[in-house]
């Protein structure tokens, strides 16, 4: 095969397996990442939860950690507008906590973005992306 032919088909290769998740990486490499698992509606789970998150920020300093809270199934009653700690998420949001909502079970739930807090974020399906983002190499927690 000639050599820039070659050339070419490896940069096309790699192009299309990086914009496929294969070989590009779901977060920063010099950050550590930590994904946070939330389906269950108890406060006490959830608290337990932004705590946890708030205190790998403090210990290895928010810059150099990237978190992602990913909600689905009971839990993401905790995620609407007027939810008792409604406060403490948008709190996390603007510490530089990613909050996602499973849309999949926005939709069991007839839930619409309007119910929910308007700080977080939404991903297709919750399950998918925990699984995504331990794939990626992000640290897992369930508390």
């Amino acid at each position: 095969m000639n050599s820039k032919i070659y050339s070419a088909f490896l940069i096309s290769l790699f192009l299309f397996l990086s914009t496929t998740g294969h070989i590009a990486s779901a977060h920063d490499e010099t950050k550590s990442a930590v994904v946070i698992q939330v389906s269950d509606k108890d406060s006490g789970k959830w608290n337990l939860a932004l705590n946890n998150a708030k205190n790998v920020q403090k210990d290895l300093g928010a810059d150099k950690v990237q978190i992602q809270i990913v909600v689905y199934g009971p839990g993401i009653s905790m995620l609407k507008s007027d939810a008792t700690i409604a406060n403490r998420v948008s709190e996390a949001v603007k510490s530089g906590i990613k909050i996602v909502a499973c849309e999949n079970t926005m939709k069991n739930l007839k839930l619409k973005h309007e119910d929910m807090n308007p700080d977080i974020s939404y991903v297709p399906a919750g399950v998918t992306e925990l699984m995504k983002k331990q794939m990626a190499g992000w640290a897992y927690i369930r508390p």
